[in-house]
């Protein structure tokens, strides 16, 4: 009964709340997880329960940040069983969250961007890249991109964040050229592979580029300048290049997709220890 009404839950985040698939799976995995854990019928959970269910959590050495997704995960399935009247009390509602380590995410300096650009990169990879940092795309965005979802002569790229919110991202000259460089090539493969699709990136044997393959392919350039990268850190590095040159931080948060400009804030916390960096290691 339990895993029949996780089922009613997901299809109306999916449906009424416009989550993406994978925000939806991610609420799936941590909610069966609970439910596996869990003795009793959802109606009867009591705080207790929860308690101990967040306890095994730290017991096999769950981070601070996977717990609180957890947690959140709990608190919105109990709110709308309430609603729903599935419950008739919420027992997430004096949970307490675990302490989250202000850690600053890591960030790519200018010249290593060149240095991964100045490789011999196919035309492909370079579009990877320059979207990625030139216009701060998150990885499923990329991923997800289809070919009328960008305007070269007006340069900008339209495309959808969390929650399926669109938004308007104006393109520089490089990733224009990139993708100039870059779709005859895929022309190409789409009639190659007779390939009936409409994403923008396609792999050279004739298939949809994943966000995996982004991935693997983003952590591979890091070796190249001995860092561990992700594509989000070319997004923070996006982000925080554009702060250190004067830009608004209003501004970069529309840039970014973030709803709350608290989360946009984070970045001047970068920009400002890098300015520590460089003053100290100028007067030392």
């Amino acid at each position: 009964m339990s895993m029949q009404i996780l089922s009613e839950y997901l299809e109306y985040l999916e449906i009424e709340k416009g989550l993406s698939n994978n925000t939806t799976e991610a609420y799936r995995r941590d909610l069966s997880d609970f439910i596996e854990n869990c003795s009793t019928e959802l109606s009867e959970v009591k705080r207790t329960q929860i308690s101990n269910y967040i306890w095994i959590l730290h017991e096999k050495n769950y981070t601070p940040a996977s717990i609180t997704r957890k947690i959140a995960s709990l608190r919105g399935f109990f709110k709308w069983l309430c609603v729903n009247e599935y419950c008739s009390a919420d027992p997430t509602l004096t949970l307490e969250q675990p302490k989250m380590p202000k850690k600053l995410p890591k960030v790519m300096t200018i010249q290593e961007i060149e240095t991964i650009l100045d490789q011999d990169l196919s035309k492909l990879d370079k579009v990877i890249v320059e979207l990625l940092y030139g216009c701060g795309l998150r990885v499923s965005e990329l991923a997800s991109l289809k070919i009328n979802d960008f305007d070269l002569n007006a340069k900008y790229i339209q495309c959808y964040g969390k929650g399926s919110k669109e938004r308007i991202v104006p393109m520089g000259a490089k990733a224009v050229m990139a993708l100039k460089n870059y779709l005859p090539e895929r022309d190409y493969l789409i009639l190659k592979f007779k390939m009936n699709t409409k994403k923008l990136l396609i792999h050279e044997h004739g298939r949809e580029i994943t966000r995996q393959d982004i991935y693997n392919f983003i952590h591979s350039q890091g070796k190249k300048i001995h860092k561990t990268i992700s594509p989000h850190t070319l997004r923070h590095s996006f982000a925080t290049h554009l702060l250190e040159n004067g830009a608004d931080l209003r501004v970069v948060q529309e840039l970014l997709g973030h709803s709350d400009v608290s989360t946009t804030q984070l970045y001047t916390h970068i920009s400002k220890k890098r300015l520590k960096e460089v003053y100290f290691s100028i007067n030392k």
